[in-house]
């Protein structure tokens, strides 16, 4: 390994920690000027940043990436102005650090309370979407945190364009610059010096894909908050409004196929088969989507292709869907319970007994009724933006937005008193 990334993490790191040490103390108002300027930063230069992710898209094609990681990748007018648009609803949002979470006095008249604090030095290791770069640099900024941002080699460009807006509002702010960095070089084996960051670094948060996400729970010697597969899916009762369940199951899959809270896996009471899905279908595959289902789908129409046992276990990230019949929401549960990635799980139906007995039982970070699975994402949660979804259950789980972004401790207030021996 080359010397001079060791060296190269060991200082950014150092400059992390230095960097929290300054913003747990910044008050909220200092971290919302930075905020409001980097948003100002990223439609000043507009064009650079498009121009820089016309670089990362043109190498994506040339290295043949599918259209749903293109399309993840891809900056536009409309996209540019939702980051910045986003970093605006987070300065507006309250500053979680500080906040008394609860306080009370003891018999012998100690006052104690629980505080927010932040968590300290972040590292956010993320694959092709280029808004990861601004989500996690200004929820880490505003939660108080310092952010060590480590992007994929496909949004290398558009990532460093973001990043350089960041600095610009933290400058502007009197924040220091080394409160978000982005690492400068592609090169693996600056993650693996960044995962041995013990002494700099207090949690690792990966985005992408199971090769990602394995090699950094097995490697980094820091607590690690992950979010693993989407693999989501829809429950359809046959008490379901049809009209209702159409544009539900459409949008959950076809909005955009290559995030991860698209829908994967329609599971279909056996009931609603001839009166529901032969709709749906109509509506998906007219989209362009690839339906794969068992033998009883299969029959509904000669364009569906036959389902294995991988497609419950698949994450495709593309126009592909795999539909399953079940006989009632205890075989649907049970299913999910075996193939899912405890992400996001709906069930549409017009039965509230079952509603409620789907969203008790099932076990996900995100259970829905009656919605798209789309809606898993901290924006649409009013939590402004989010680094991700976590699928464990420590720390933190679902969207992981300011106040995940925190801890707290206890503050005791006496007056003099001693334990008695």
């Amino acid at each position: 390994m080359p010397q001079d990334i060791k060296a190269m993490m060991q200082e950014i790191g150092a400059q992390a920690q230095s960097a929290s040490q300054i913003l747990a103390l910044a008050s909220c108002e200092q971290k919302n000027h930075a905020l409001l300027k980097a948003a100002q930063a990223i439609r000043n230069h507009k064009e650079k940043i498009l121009a820089a992710n016309k670089k990362d898209i043109d190498r994506a094609k040339e290295r043949g990436l599918s259209p749903a990681l293109i399309d993840r990748l891809l900056l536009d007018d409309a996209r540019t102005e939702n980051i910045a648009a986003s970093i605006e609803a987070i300065a507006k949002l309250d500053d979680p650090v500080g906040h008394i979470m609860d306080r009370w006095q003891r018999p012998n008249q100690l006052n104690i309370s629980r505080i927010r604090v932040p968590l300290g030095v972040i590292g956010i290791i993320y694959e092709s979407r280029p808004n990861v770069t601004a989500d996690a640099g200004i929820l880490c900024l505003k939660s108080g945190n310092a952010a060590v941002l480590r992007c994929g080699s496909e949004s290398k460009y558009s990532s460093r364009a973001l990043h350089k807006a960041l600095v610009e509002g933290l400058i502007a702010a009197g924040l220091p610059k080394e409160s978000i960095q982005l690492i400068p070089t592609q090169d693996r084996e600056a993650v693996g010096e960044l995962l041995k960051l013990q002494d700099y670094v207090d949690i690792i948060i990966p985005r992408g894909g199971k090769g990602l996400i394995k090699r950094v729970q097995e490697e980094s010697r820091i607590p690690v908050i992950a979010h693993l597969d989407g693999i989501c899916h829809i429950y359809l009762e046959s008490s379901a409004a049809i009209d209702k369940a159409v544009d539900i199951i459409h949008n959950a899959k076809m909005r955009r196929t290559g995030i991860c809270g698209a829908a994967e896996t329609l599971l279909v009471e056996r009931a609603a088969l001839s009166s529901h899905l032969p709709a749906i279908l109509d509506r998906l595959i007219s989209s362009g989507c690839e339906i794969r289902g068992d033998s009883d789908v299969q029959k509904l129409n000669p364009k569906i292709l036959p389902a294995f046992e991988e497609d419950w276990k698949t994450e495709y990230l593309e126009a592909v869907f795999s539909i399953k019949t079940v006989e009632n929401t205890a075989q649907a549960i049970a299913h999910i319970a075996r193939y899912g990635s405890h992400h996001t799980d709906c069930i549409i139906t017009e039965n509230p007994l079952h509603a409620e007995k789907f969203l008790n039982e099932v076990d996900s970070a995100i259970v829905m009724h009656n919605a798209s699975t789309q809606f898993a994402d901290g924006g649409e949660f009013g939590m402004g933006a989010e680094i991700g979804i976590s699928t464990g259950k420590m720390h933190a789980r679902g969207p992981v937005g300011l106040e995940q972004l925190t801890s707290y401790k206890y503050q005791v207030r006496g007056n003099g008193q001693i334990r008695p021996l």
